[in-house]
């Protein structure tokens, strides 16, 4: 195999499966990580020109970070992870979900940290490597809901910096993506999707397709290691007082 690897967590549903579209057109082959949805997993990779399915529980402290070591030893060129598998679930800043916590802190922080870690030090790819943290424009425009997870996105985010401070070569790179209101979420309708992604500052929706093609310009390494982008139709610039599945539904704006 001559092409490049990247693994993308949660790559079989939503934005992940875009984000696997996007490289497989570029011409990379496509690991595929998918916790339970194992034949969404597969019907996506038989569609794709080069790719293959692994399943990890990234729940588990140990699942993750051996998914990266096997890619590791069997592709030499593994040079791209993508940390965009998620959970999202909502409690309140005032109603604090200790369950909801900790699964948060484990799937959207905790793991994808030590996956980063083993990745930089099992990847053997010659060429800068890269890992790019999926986020949330909730990093710059915080509301009360999905506390937990907004925390959890804090805790991964905060990563980054120090990372790029200790990579061990100097065309290695670690960055932070971080998408808007992109498809549908939590309890949401699709009308109801329609109606508050357009909560932002150019009144459009973002799509899962744009945040694909960002996921490809950070592979390149163009940015300096550390940088964070937002895609988001400029959702983080404004000051929302709640998520905006709750705006929409209150016949809020902001």
């Amino acid at each position: 195999m001559t092409a490049p690897v990247v693994l993308v967590t949660g790559g079989a549903k939503r934005i992940g499966s875009a984000i696997c579209r996007a490289f497989a057109a570029a011409g990379w082959h496509v690991v595929i990580h998918f916790g339970q949805s194992r034949a969404e997993a597969e019907t996506l990779a038989a569609s794709l020109p080069s790719a293959q399915v692994h399943q990890a529980d990234l729940g588990d402290w140990e699942d993750g970070n051996a998914m990266v070591e096997a890619i590791a030893l069997q592709h030499p060129d593994f040079r791209v992870l993508v940390n965009n598998a998620s959970v999202f679930e909502n409690d309140s800043a005032l109603g604090l979900d200790p369950r909801t916590f900790d699964g948060a802190m484990q799937i959207n922080a905790g793991s994808p940290a030590r996956m980063t870690q083993a990745f930089f030090e099992h990847s053997r790819a010659a060429q800068g490597r890269r890992a790019i943290a999926v986020l949330d424009q909730k990093l710059d425009n915080p509301n009360p809901d999905f506390f937990s997870y907004t925390m959890s996105k804090h805790a991964l985010a905060s990563t980054i910096p120090m990372m790029a401070m200790a990579l061990p070569r100097p065309n290695d790179a670690v960055y932070g993506l971080c998408p808007g209101a992109i498809l549908a979420s939590h309890d949401q309708t699709r009308e109801e999707a329609d109606r508050s992604h357009l909560l932002n500052l150019l009144g459009r929706r973002t799509g899962p397709e744009e945040i694909a093609d960002a996921t490809l310009f950070l592979a390149s390494g163009a940015l300096a290691s550390g940088e964070m982008l937002f895609v988001d139709s400029g959702q983080h610039l404004l000051a929302q007082s709640r998520d905006v599945i709750y705006l929409e539904r209150e016949g809020l704006q902001g």
